[in-house]
C-alpha cells in the first residue's frame, strides 16, 4: 500500500517532532566506553539468540548509538535489558510471529520512528511481507487476519486506548495461549510502549531505517 498524502504528512510531522532536533542526551564517546558497551551489547545479543547460536565478533563501530546513550544509566539500563531478555530471548514462550505483531502495532500506535523502523526490518527477515506491514498499520480492522492475529492487534489497541483488554479479545487469545503466554504478551506491549516513550522523548537517532515510513 503506497503512502497517501495525508499519511505521508503525518509521518513527516512526527519525524520532524522526534528527529528534527539533536538528541536530548548525548551518547558517551565510543573511544572511552567502547569496550564496556561492546561487552554489554554482546551479552544482550547472546541472551536473545541463545547460548548455542553463532555470534560474530562485534566491532565497536557497529554498535547502535542507543547503547552509548543509555549506558549513562547502567543499573537502570541493565534492568531494562533484563526484561528485554525475558520477552525476546529463548525463555519467552510467546511465538516470535505473535511477538512481532504486538511490537509493530505498539510501535505504530506510539508513532515511534526508531522502534517501528527497526522492527519492520526484523519482521521482513522473519518472512513478513509488505502486505503484512500495511495491515499491521491499519490494525485489527484490516481484512485478511485470522482470529488469533486479529486478537493480538486488538489487545495492543485496547491497552493503548483504555489500559485494559476486553473479555472478547482475552477469550479469543486464550484459545491458543496459556496463562503464562497471556501474561508475557501484556509485558511485551508494556515494555515496548515504555521503549517508545524514551526513544521518542530522548530523540534517539534511527539506525539506517526509514522510521514510520519503513513499509
Amino acid at each position: 500500500m503506497a503512502l497517501n498524502s495525508e499519511m505521508r504528512s503525518r509521518i513527516d510531522a512526527r519525524h520532524a517532532e522526534v528527529l528534527g532536533q539533536p538528541p536530548r542526551l548525548a551518547p558517551l564517546p565510543r573511544e572511552t566506553v567502547g569496550e564496556e558497551v561492546r561487552a554489554t551489547t554482546t551479552a544482550l545479543l547472546r541472551s536473545i539468540v541463545g547460548p548455542e547460536a553463532p555470534m560474530p565478533d562485534l566491532p565497536v563501530s557497529a554498535i547502535p548509538e542507543i547503547m552509548f546513550t543509555l549506558c549513562r544509566f547502567p543499573s537502570l539500563w541493565q534492568s531494562i535489558m533484563d526484561v528485554t531478555t525475558q520477552i525476546q530471548g529463548p525463555a519467552c514462550t510467546v511465538e516470535p510471529r505473535d511477538r512481532k505483531l504486538a511490537i509493530l502495532r505498539t510501535g505504530w500506535l506510539c508513532q515511534a520512528p526508531y522502534e517501528f523502523g527497526e522492527h519492520v526490518d526484523q519482521a521482513r527477515r522473519m518472512g513478513f511481507d509488505e502486505a503484512d506491514i500495511d495491515r499491521i498499520v491499519e490494525g485489527s480492522s484490516a481484512e485478511g487476519w485470522n482470529a488469533h492475529d486479529r486478537a493480538i492487534l486488538a489487545l495492543v489497541e485496547e491497552l493503548h486506548t483504555n489500559a485494559m483488554v476486553s473479555d472478547a479479545t482475552w477469550s479469543t487469545l486464550a484459545l491458543r495461549l496459556d496463562e503464562r503466554q497471556l501474561f508475557e504478551l501484556l509485558v511485551i506491549v508494556g515494555q515496548f510502549t515504555a521503549t517508545a516513550y524514551f526513544q521518542n522523548a530522548l530523540r534517539l537517532r534511527l539506525e539506517g531505517g526509514k522510521g514510520l515510513a519503513a513499509r
